[in-house]
């Protein structure tokens, strides 16, 4: 794996590479990693948007399943893009991945393929014969998400009885004896105040907590305004991390937050299409995770040339791998530390890229905020895979889960239940 050499002037700029006849002088890793790699640390790699769960604040709008799914050959062909590539892991999600029906084939297949693999998942089929399975693999970690430490706030975004079933695999791979898998948590303004009591949950199950930041992209975006964070929680968030942020990963979600003082462990740095990408459920490949949307479609697996052509010379990747324009924030003493924030929260908020964070922590995104909302400029996500009997849902209010058989099967690959006919403990 290669660094991109900061782009020269002239066509060449689109696929200049490192070369040792001209390095990239510069001192810090994080300034190598702003020009590109020429393969991914890792990736994220939606595998279906089909889901039991109708969370308010899923990124993807999961729910059902997408007819034109990559099928099994053609993730084994990306398995093996990968390999080439030497990229170290991936992380696989949905929708919830564990529900298409090749998955553990896709998993094996991976790991042997010297590929890693750390899929996230609600739990539903994180069953004790599952749970072995797992702990008796070196090149699999497994991240279960909740959003609660209680099951009251949890269920309040994730659906009732969701709570009960993330806590359920976290017993059946304590017992198989799964030491250090994760434990998801998407920061809200209802938990922020349980950050300890997460902590408390994963010392007890041997596991690792894992904070990430909520996103104001798919359903997030109708709850963004209820959900997200407010000012003093953020500082009480930021207090937190550097006194915890050793033993807690973040997956650098809140590098905006490092304009309080000192930054926070991790990259601080948006690596979106330099570091790190999507693949989507279809094959699209998108620069960042939390930027499921047109503007920042790089291009398809299907095509020719595949992933790694999609990766090195795709216009997009190429545009994010040249020095970016601070705008706004130029001016600001921080802009180092927190580089403007994140890319996804300011462009699902309507706010300009090169300005401030939603959530910056020196208020300057409040004024482009109330202004925005006063215009209406606000970008619609795109891609609603939600339950067709939630199309409309209220703001706030959790979708009821239904695990109960039906009296007849599937109609069709779409069918909105993509766990018809599984009860859990099968």
């Amino acid at each position: 794996m290669t660094i991109l050499d900061a782009p020269p002037t002239g066509t060449a700029a689109a696929t200049a590479r490192a070369t040792p006849a001209a390095p990239v002088k510069t001192q810090r890793l994080v300034d190598l990693f702003e020009y590109g790699l020429d393969s991914p640390i890792c990736l994220t790699w939606e595998l279906t948007y089909a889901c039991n769960l109708s969370c308010v604040h899923c990124l993807s709008s999961s729910g059902r399943r997408d007819p034109r799914e990559l099928s099994t050959a053609e993730c084994k062909a990306v398995i093996d893009e990968l390999e080439r590539m030497q990229v170290f892991y991936v992380n696989i999600g949905g929708g919830e991945p564990t529900v298409r029906s090749d998955f553990w084939e896709l998993v094996d297949y991976a790991t042997a393929h010297k590929v890693g693999v750390k899929f996230s998942t609600n739990g539903v089929k994180i069953t004790p014969e599952v749970a072995r399975k797992l702990a008796a693999s070196d090149y699999v970690d497994v991240q279960i998400s909740l959003d609660g430490a209680t099951a009251e706030v949890n269920d309040y975004v994730r659906g009732p009885g969701s709570y009960a079933t993330a806590m359920r695999a976290m017993q059946n791979m304590k017992d198989a004896g799964f030491t250090g898998f994760k434990i998801s948590v998407v920061c809200t303004r209802q938990n922020i105040g349980q950050l300890d009591e997460f902590k408390a949950i994963a010392d007890e199950y041997g596991a690792q907590l894992r904070l990430t930041r909520l996103r104001p992209s798919g359903r997030g975006a109708d709850v963004w305004d209820e959900l997200h964070p407010l000012p003093e929680q953020q500082r009480e968030l930021y207090d937190w991390l550097v006194a915890n942020g050793e033993n807690v990963l973040t997956g650098d979600s809140f590098f905006h937050l490092s304009a309080y003082g000192s930054a926070l462990p991790g990259l601080n740095l948006c690596g979106a299409g330099r570091v790190v990408c999507l693949i989507d459920p279809v094959g699209d490949v998108y620069a960042c995770p939390f930027a499921i949307h047109d503007e920042f479609l790089a291009g398809n697996v299907r095509s020719e040339g595949g992933f790694q052509e999609v990766w090195r010379n795709s216009e997009l990747f190429t545009r994010l791998r040249t020095p970016q324009s601070g705008g706004a924030c130029t001016s600001c003493s921080f802009f180092d530390s927190c580089k403007g924030g994140c890319m996804a929260a300011k462009f699902f908020t309507g706010l300009p890229l090169d300005g401030p964070d939603p959530e910056c922590v020196r208020g300057f995104g409040e004024e482009a905020l109330q202004k925005r909302k006063m215009d209406g400029s606000i970008p619609k996500p795109e891609g609603d895979h939600s339950h067709r009997t939630e199309r409309a849902p209220r703001r706030g209010v959790p979708v009821t889960l239904s695990l109960t058989r039906p009296a007849h099967p599937p109609v069709s690959a779409c069918e909105e239940n993509p766990l018809a006919g599984f009860t859990p403990g099968d």
